[in-house]
């Protein structure tokens, strides 16, 4: 009879389906994460495509446009600066930058944090335990004080100091997916396919990557949507206090942090970046709640 009751509770539509693809069905039922992901689309394009379309660069100086106002039958749609420069492709260009680091630190972070907390979990014991006490000591500092610290201590690492950015940012964010990727993976390998596996033959590190690893992605894959948000808004509050991207590159951090400083002047040299990454911090959060609904356990 339970069985019965709760086959009735699964929506037709979602019967017969593997459970990725069920929750992908659930995900695009929920309108106002579709939305968000559509305008998150539309910005991810617009950074990356938009500026090889236009005749000039974010840095050509236009000085007959000097401080040009909002014209959006223009050449320059939202204006220049004060040194002639197009406001709205210097905002797309730092786009690159700031989404760039949120997409790959989020990533790398994910990868790093499967592949640790699934060889902790399966393997357990001491090593276990010496693993998962590394992430708590890591875990009880304060997150932007271990990332100034980390970033601050690499300095201009292989002469390139974004990527000392980068590395910071990786650094700090696998942390709390590795715990998760853990708790998965202790739940697995008691599982009959590992110990079928194991009965097979196949070494640990097999199992791991095989089956444990992949197993526990699926766990961590909502997580990784809210380490692209992290991501992004870590890299633009450095950047914003002066340590984060480094000129020549430019990023919405730094372009918010050029604008504070100009606002009393030109209010859109602020405006303009930080509606940008506020959209893409809110359609980020948007796309999380849905990736959640959609791929918790307990709606499947």
């Amino acid at each position: 009879m339970s069985e019965i009751t709760q086959e009735a509770a699964v929506p037709a539509p979602v019967r017969g389906l593997s459970p990725f693809r069920a929750s992908l069905y659930r995900f695009s039922r929920n309108r106002l994460a579709v939305i968000s992901f559509g305008i998150l689309l539309l910005i991810i394009l617009g950074c990356f495509v938009v500026p090889h379309f236009m005749p000039y660069t974010a840095e050509d100086a236009d000085f007959d446009n000097l401080s040009a106002p909002v014209n959006l039958f223009s050449m320059h749609p939202f204006g220049t600066d004060d040194l002639g420069r197009d406001l709205l492709l210097r905002v797309l260009g730092g786009g690159q930058v700031s989404l760039a680091l949120g997409f790959f630190g989020a990533f790398a972070s994910v990868l790093i944090s499967v592949v640790y907390g699934a060889t902790a979990g399966y393997l357990g014991g001491k090593t276990d335990d010496l693993m998962m006490r590394f992430v708590d000591i890591l875990l009880s500092v304060p997150f932007m004080f271990l990332v100034i610290m980390i970033n601050v201590s690499l300095g201009d690492w292989l002469g390139m100091k974004n990527v000392s950015l980068f590395i910071a940012v990786v650094i700090t964010l696998w942390l709390t997916p590795a715990v998760i990727a853990r708790g998965q993976a202790v739940s697995l390998r008691s599982r009959e396919f590992v110990e079928a596996a194991r009965a097979g033959g196949m070494s640990s590190w097999q199992i791991i990557s095989q089956h444990v690893a992949p197993n526990s992605v699926n766990v961590v894959i909502v997580y990784s949507s809210l380490l692209v948000l992290e991501a992004i808004l870590t890299e633009s509050f450095l950047s914003f206090l002066g340590i984060g991207v480094q000129a020549p590159a430019a990023s919405w951090g730094t372009l918010i942090s050029d604008g504070a400083k100009n606002l009393e002047t030109d209010a859109r040299l602020l405006l303009l970046p930080g509606g940008f990454l506020a959209l893409t911090l809110f359609c980020l959060n948007y796309i999380t709640d849905g990736l959640r609904d959609a791929f918790d356990p307990n709606e499947r």
